[in-house]
């Protein structure tokens, strides 16, 4: 029984030795290669770290730094990835949660690693990925590490101002691998083109799907996704045969008309999550690759990355809304009305996931792990827990899940949750701004803040630049000389939304 991701590592770089695992835009690592730097990177990490403690990383979008991941996992440790062009206030908010003793960067990062407030100590990835094994050393990191061990932690925005760790096991990732790989039918002839930064959760299929199955992973260059044309000659050099990427990643080549110019000619599988993908878009990959299979994936970072699926089995039309369909193997999926009672089938719920793929909770959090993670209230006989996501569904005549937005004010936005509260939270520190509300405009994809006081736009922006990530910059601002208000005195929204456009 495999019990950790390195059982995996092992057989691969044992099987497939000489085969490539993960390529950039410079070089290559074999399995049995990245297997060694693991070794390395293990043992010096093993000589000063205590087993199961967290490791922060910012290395770079390369080959490495999935060794250096799976290094901290041999020195019986867990990695906190991080990345290095988030403003330096949000990479400290996440230090502060995290409180690592020790931070992992590559050479590139450590002038940016040294600005930061972080007074454990940075070690550079590349002094010490030639570090001499050692076999013991490393048996005796792993002794305590078992399936249920975190594997990492992963931030998403909290609704607070500081963002949230979700931490997974080793047996919730391999049960969440086990699980698309199966229905993605990935094996050894796979290629996987890279879209998604390092330290984001929908990374792990990049990552851990060659790990288990000896497929490959292509890191794409991230300019790339501005040049269509361009990812699509990368696809074609490398003879990418899977693509695991955010709607919006999906989305650009076809707005962009790249199909016109050329086409991936190795496509076998595409999957896709993050936001609703519009059918208008989908159509055009379908009418140029019709052979190729489409996976919608919806799920949150709580329960591994995605939890339901749905194989686009026709064309779609222009207007066409996916379901996001069934729940993969070690999933299940309930959902429950506001009073905790199963809801009847056609009508709305809370989507709620159980099973071994839930995350161990929040980071140094335990109330709003305790918040969010409950028993399940369907089951009065032994302890069960289910993760309440805030996203309503609803099960349609076809027994497949349609999803209906969200309850609370948490969105999705370019494949990343964000909490609308932190966006307010973050604009309540600029001079001269009194309120605000931070609404979605879902159709258009953009995000509002409407605002008091005589604060400039331009003010707002830059102070939002220097701390939040470029995804939850508000680009509509609509400066008002007072917000409404319901009957109870709190914000009416509905209101706001007129000034959608």
């Amino acid at each position: 029984m495999n019990t950790s991701v390195l059982d995996w590592l092992n057989l691969t770089a044992e099987k497939y030795s000489d085969k490539v695992a993960f390529t950039d835009s410079e070089k290559s690592i074999t399995f049995s290669e990245l297997n060694e730097v693991t070794k390395s990177v293990g043992t010096y990490l093993a000589s000063v770290v205590t087993p199961g403690s967290p490791v922060a990383v910012m290395t770079g979008r390369h080959i490495l730094t999935p060794a250096c991941f799976l290094g901290i996992v041999r020195a019986g440790c867990f990695y906190a990835p991080m990345d290095a062009t988030m403003p330096k206030p949000r990479l400290n908010q996440i230090l502060s949660v995290i409180k690592a003793g020790f931070m992992l960067v590559d050479r590139e990062h450590l002038d940016t690693a040294r600005e930061l407030d972080f007074d454990g100590t940075i070690i550079v990835m590349e002094d010490i990925i030639n570090t001499p094994c050692d076999e013991l050393l490393l048996e005796k990191a792993l002794y305590n590490l078992n399936e249920n061990s975190p594997l990492y932690v992963i931030f998403t925005s909290g609704s607070t101002g500081v963002p949230k760790g979700v931490i997974t096991s080793h047996h919730s990732l391999m049960c969440y691998i086990d699980a698309v790989g199966e229905v993605l039918k990935v094996d050894d002839t796979d290629v996987f083109g890279s879209q998604s930064p390092l330290d984001y959760i929908a990374a792990v299929r990049d990552i851990y799907l060659p790990l288990k199955t000896g497929a490959s992973t292509v890191i794409i260059p991230k300019n790339e996704f501005s040049m269509p044309t361009q990812l699509f000659e990368t696809l074609n050099k490398n003879k990418v045969t899977a693509l695991c990427w955010s709607v919006a990643g999906v989305e650009l080549p076809a707005k962009l008309g790249a199909f016109d110019l050329i086409k991936p000619q190795y496509l076998k599988k595409v999957c896709f999550s993050g936001s609703v993908m519009p059918g208008r878009y989908l159509k055009i990959w379908q009418q140029a690759l019709p052979e190729v299979m489409y996976v919608n994936q919806y799920g949150p970072t709580e329960a591994t990355a995605s939890c339901t699926y749905y194989v686009v089995d026709k064309e779609v039309d222009d207007d066409t809304v996916l379901p996001i369909g069934k729940p993969y193997k070690n999933y299940t999926v309930t959902l429950l009305n506001k009073d905790g009672t199963a809801t009847e089938k056609g009508k709305t719920g809370e989507i709620c996931v159980s099973g071994p793929i839930l995350a161990l909770g929040y980071y140094g959090n335990p109330e709003k792990t305790n918040e969010s993670f409950v028993q399940n209230p369907l089951n009065k006989n032994y302890r069960e827990l289910i993760y309440k996501t805030g996203d309503l569904g609803s099960i349609n005549e076809d027994g497949l899940l349609e999803f209906h937005g969200r309850k609370d004010r948490q969105i999705k936005h370019m494949g990343h949750r964000i909490e609308l509260g932190e966006i307010e939270s973050v604009a309540k520190q600029v001079d001269n701004l009194l309120d605000c509300c931070a609404l979605y405009y879902k159709e258009k994809e953009l995000l509002y803040l409407f605002y008091t006081g005589s604060a400039s736009s331009k003010d707002i922006v830059l102070h939002f630049r220097k701390i939040l990530p470029a995804f939850m910059v508000p680009r509509k601002l609509v400066n008002l000389q007072e917000l409404p208000t319901l009957p109870n005195g709190k914000t009416d929204m509905k209101a706001l939304e007129a000034y959608f456009k």
